[in-house]
């Protein structure tokens, strides 16, 4: 053959030479081509904002919104008007999306809460790098477990601010976490305005910037300029975010990895602002989320959108956090453990059709923050939003350190001491409702609770009855109060503590539960023959309720309320306490609330804070409250909880409002 090869598949001779000058670059090209487009698994992008609604985002319809990058992926690919985080708070939402279970059956909706949870469940990412996956989180975790730590070893080759896929292997799919601090609470509110302005102001060309004028104000704050300047806050911080999105995403397309990655952009929850982050209801859950998918993946979207450039898909599929696990490991084409409880949006990698149906109702919690407890459930249906408030006593606007250092927290404060709030714009400082319901598609900003008006009974009795249904059928264990979960996270944890009826009757506990919050008579009977009970959290859930109760009502009952006393279980005793003290200045009982304010437990003097802070004699308890703070500061006593309470509380009746409490 002499310089000649035979090529069969070229059907011809060619000398060798210059077969490999013509052929082999073009050859060599058209490899790394295949290599790239024939990848066997997406790439997958998760680029995650701290504390947005969508009203804030412009392709949600804000046109005062300048973000222009999560606009275009939204008009390229899929935008969801029904997305919701599981929690209302950071540490709660983020242990549901590691992990793929709602909190309330975790027992880990508590905000940075410290609890066990089964050895079996880890993050979702430790199995996509089971399958060969490089995963990288830049740099936010927040689990909200005492499995963190083992939760971040398995789950990331690398979690740090120098994360990301650039350190994988060639032709290594890729799964990469970057989240962005810029539109977190402490720019949009909490932290003082210079540091706004060095932190976000002038990082933005003055193109970006967005003025005080131009910014459409919520209905439930007052429009004057005071609250305009801190309401801008918001938007030029997701605007610097939304830049931050713009320099990764041409990083990935510099790198020729777009056209290989798929793209998911989201909110941890509701805005960070008074009346949506910390709040059960729909502000407090909904987030912006936008999925986009390169040419070659758009067979994977269940959600058809035209071709490039001309408008991408928009659903109102119902999602929440808890899917989003099981989703990119089906994505992945990775089996989903049995344990995770949400559900895949699309199904194993190449066959759309196979993802589970969306179900017909979303149930979202939120539990305590920082220090001020509460508890909500929400539910929602096509449009509307049903949330129960089972400690109705608590306004939206509560006592609560990293809300009351905001300026815009004091200016709504100061305004409705002075009576310049309208009906709507003062109804987060007052007592709330025990029923929500709300059009989302009509009332965004939730202004017009339907539950206080006629005609709407029959889809109130629908949600209460779903509800129900979900607390039994769940087992919903944050109907404990912390003091109990912490107390059984000593020897078991919650998840599995709550399987058992012996150990967690909820079915008892809920009955009188779903009582808190309604004033007629019958309720009333009901709570006040609870205080019976054997089971001391039925008479927690009785007495809390009684707490809602007008003094009028309870003056017949305060026999049975001084009884309760000497519960055995204590904070049933500092609840019956603080009803005493603060509706008949019963001594008594203030001797009870003063020997548990000085706990060693933080559940139980964070508790009797609580209660002191809501009482019609608050007042009356400033010395007592400035005598725990100053003992508790000496002693180098760190009862963290309840010292952010008496710093809070001390503020609400004149005093200066005091930082870094236990620090």
């Amino acid at each position: 053959m002499g310089k000649r090869i035979l090529l069969p598949t070229l059907r011809c001779f060619v000398p060798v030479g210059r077969w490999l000058r013509r052929y082999v670059p073009v050859l060599f090209c058209f490899l790394v081509a295949l290599a790239a487009s024939g990848q066997s698994k997406p790439n997958i992008l998760w680029l995650t904002f701290e504390d947005t609604s969508p009203e804030f985002i412009g392709c949600y319809g804000n046109k005062a919104a300048k973000t222009p990058v999560m606009d275009i992926l939204a008009a390229e690919g899929t935008r969801f008007t029904s997305a919701y985080s599981t929690g209302s708070v950071c540490s709660p939402s983020r242990n549901a999306l590691i992990l793929g279970c709602k909190t309330y059956t975790l027992g880990t909706g508590n905000h940075r809460s410290n609890y066990p949870i089964p050895d079996t469940m880890t993050g979702f990412p430790k199995y996509l790098r089971d399958a060969g996956y490089y995963t990288t989180n830049n740099a936010k975790t927040d689990y909200n477990t005492s499995a963190a730590s083992r939760i971040i070893q398995e789950s990331w080759d690398e979690s740090s601010g120098q994360a990301g896929w650039w350190k994988r292997k060639d032709g290594q799919p890729f799964f990469a976490v970057f989240n962005s601090m810029s539109s977190h609470q402490s720019r949009t509110m909490t932290e003082p305005f210079a540091q706004y302005k060095k932190q976000i102001i002038d990082q933005l060309a003055e193109s970006q910037q967005t003025k005080d004028a131009d910014i459409v104000m919520p209905p439930f704050y007052r429009d004057s300029p005071a609250m305009r300047r801190q309401t801008a806050r918001i938007y030029n911080a997701i605007t610097k975010t939304d830049t931050e999105f713009g320099e990764l995403l041409a990083r990935l397309e510099k790198e020729g990895l777009r056209e290989n990655t798929i793209i998911f952009v989201f909110a941890d929850h509701g805005e960070g602002m008074p009346d949506a982050k910390t709040n059960g209801k729909g502000l407090g859950h909904r987030v912006p989320f936008i999925v986009w998918f390169p040419e070659k993946y758009k067979h994977l979207s269940p959600w058809k959108q035209g071709p490039a450039r001309s408008g991408g898909a928009v659903t109102n599929e119902k999602i929440d956090f808890v899917d989003l696990a099981p989703t990119v490991l089906s994505l992945a084409g990775v089996e989903i453990p049995s344990y995770m409880q949400g559900r895949s949006l699309m199904g194993k990698f190449g066959t759309p059709e196979r993802r589970t149906a969306e179900p017909p109702y979303l149930f979202l919690s939120s539990d305590r923050s920082d220090e001020s407890y509460d508890l909500t459930r929400t539910v929602i249906k096509g449009h509307y939003a049903y949330t129960r408030i089972f400690m109705p006593y608590i306004p939206e606007l509560r006592y609560l350190q990293y809300m009351d250092i905001g300026e815009i927290t004091q200016h709504i404060r100061s305004d409705f001491k002075d009576k310049k709030l309208n009906n709507v714009q003062q109804q987060m400082v007052l007592p709330r409702p025990a029923e929500l319901l709300y059009d989302l598609e009509k009332d965004p900003w939730e202004i017009d609770n339907l539950a206080q008006k006629k005609g709407y009974e029959p889809l109130l009795n629908e949600f209460r009855t779903q509800l129900r249904s979900n607390v039994l059928s769940q087992r919903d264990v944050l109907f404990l109060p912390e003091y109990e979960i912490a107390n059984l996270s000593k020897t078991t944890n919650a998840y599995t503590f709550r399987q058992q009826d012996a150990n967690y009757p909820i079915r008892d506990i809920y009955e009188v539960a779903s009582l808190s919050g309604f004033h007629d008579a019958a309720t009333l009977t009901k709570q006040i023959g609870s205080l019976k009970s054997g089971n001391s959290m039925v008479r927690y859930w009785a007495l809390m309720g009684l707490r809602s109760q007008p003094k009028p009502d309870l003056m017949p009952y305060q026999a049975q309320l001084t009884a309760a006393l000497a519960d055995s279980y204590p904070l049933n005793q500092v609840i019956a306490a603080s009803i005493l003290n603060g509706n008949f200045d019963d001594n008594a009982a203030k001797a009870v609330l003063r020997k548990h304010l000085d706990s060693a437990d933080d559940n139980v003097a964070n508790v009797v804070m609580q209660q002191l802070m809501y009482q019609p004699n608050a007042s009356d308890w400033v010395a007592d409250v400035e005598q725990f703070y100053t003992l508790k500061k000496t002693l180098k006593a760190k009862p963290y909880h309840a010292l952010l309470s008496a710093s809070v509380f001390l503020y609400a009746h004149g005093g200066r409002l005091l930082r870094n409490e236990t620090e």
